[in-house]
């Protein structure tokens, strides 16, 4: 249980620094690849870890379990995004149809645990409401984006430079978020938790500036 605690740390700190310098790198250059393509192994590793890790030591498994489908949902969906097109589109095309099926049952999940605590007023099961409408958000996000896509097929341009930006910005967002678990590895006296709010607003404004950037170039 350790060594799986332990890897899922690992992980989930390496995902966080690709996550970054795929961001910050020159978009298309090499280091950007490759950074892209390892960020998204990581974090599906991450997301695999912590879903187990939820479910064996009841760690809240209504958020962890979401936050592990979502995240995965979404590093896959944004790397598919800008792989060249090729003959096994039918496949791709199931790949969409499950990933939105998936991101579906999240949202409407994450939807119903957000109204329940409401509800009571304001937690559920001591987890406040906030993660769940910001999981329900994200979901319906990439659902609509992915009836868009098998409506209309494959993207082109900007449309699928802004479907690949904002999917792995989503995620980094997501494991940004998730560096609070780490505080309780910092002494008391070095334990400032509203730094871990710069990587969150870091990746948001970066996002922001991106999309503008692509919206009017």
């Amino acid at each position: 249980m350790k060594a799986l605690y332990a890897v899922h740390i690992l992980a989930g700190s390496l995902s966080i620094i690709l996550g970054f310098v795929a961001l910050y790198s020159a978009k298309g250059a090499s280091l950007h690849r490759k950074s892209g393509i390892l960020f998204v192994y990581v974090m599906v590793t991450m997301a695999l870890l912590g879903m187990s890790l939820a479910v064996l030591r009841n760690k809240m498994p209504d958020v962890n379990i979401a936050a592990g489908l979502l995240t995965s949902y979404l590093v896959i969906t944004a790397l598919t995004t800008v792989r060249p097109a090729s003959t096994h589109s039918r496949s791709r095309w199931w790949l969409n149809a499950v990933g939105m099926l998936v991101a579906s049952a999240v949202g409407i999940t994450m939807l119903t645990f957000g109204i329940e605590a409401i509800a009571n007023g304001g937690r559920r099961n001591d987890v406040p409401a906030f993660p769940y409408f910001m999981f329900t958000t994200f979901a319906v996000l990439g659902v609509v984006g992915d009836a868009l896509v098998m409506r209309s097929g494959a993207l082109k341009g900007r449309p699928r430079l802004a479907r690949h930006l904002w999917r792995m910005s989503a995620a980094l967002f997501i494991a940004s978020m998730s560096l609070g678990q780490l505080m309780k590895f910092v002494p008391k006296p070095y334990r400032y938790r509203p730094v871990l709010l710069l990587p969150v607003v870091a990746v948001t404004m970066t996002m922001l500036y991106w999309l503008w950037r692509m919206r009017s170039k």
